[in-house]
């Protein structure tokens, strides 16, 4: 049974950190599992392109909660957002 963790990465068109951080987030994948990651372009908004600009790629796995990184992905912590959301879902 594969089970879903949900992340949202806040991105922009022809950013080569935001592929990096996809790519790197994807690879986490442990089998069983499916990370589900929206991918929102900031310069479709402009309240997003206000709020992150700049701080693109930015990782979060419930928007409206904490971040869990931007520039770069945090391992340590997008992992434990993984173990978190597959903990409560068991």
């Amino acid at each position: 049974m594969t089970r879903t963790v949900p992340f949202t990465l806040y991105s922009r068109s022809y950013c080569h950190l935001c592929e990096d951080m996809l790519q790197a987030l994807l690879a986490l994948q442990q089998p069983g599992e499916h990370f589900e990651v929206a991918v929102v372009d900031v310069d479709a908004d402009p309240a997003l392109v206000a709020r992150f600009d700049e701080l693109v790629p930015v990782l979060y796995g419930d928007p409206a909660g904490e971040e869990l990184c931007h520039y770069f992905l945090d391992p340590a912590a997008s992992r434990g957002w993984a173990d978190a959301c597959l903990a409560r879902a068991a």
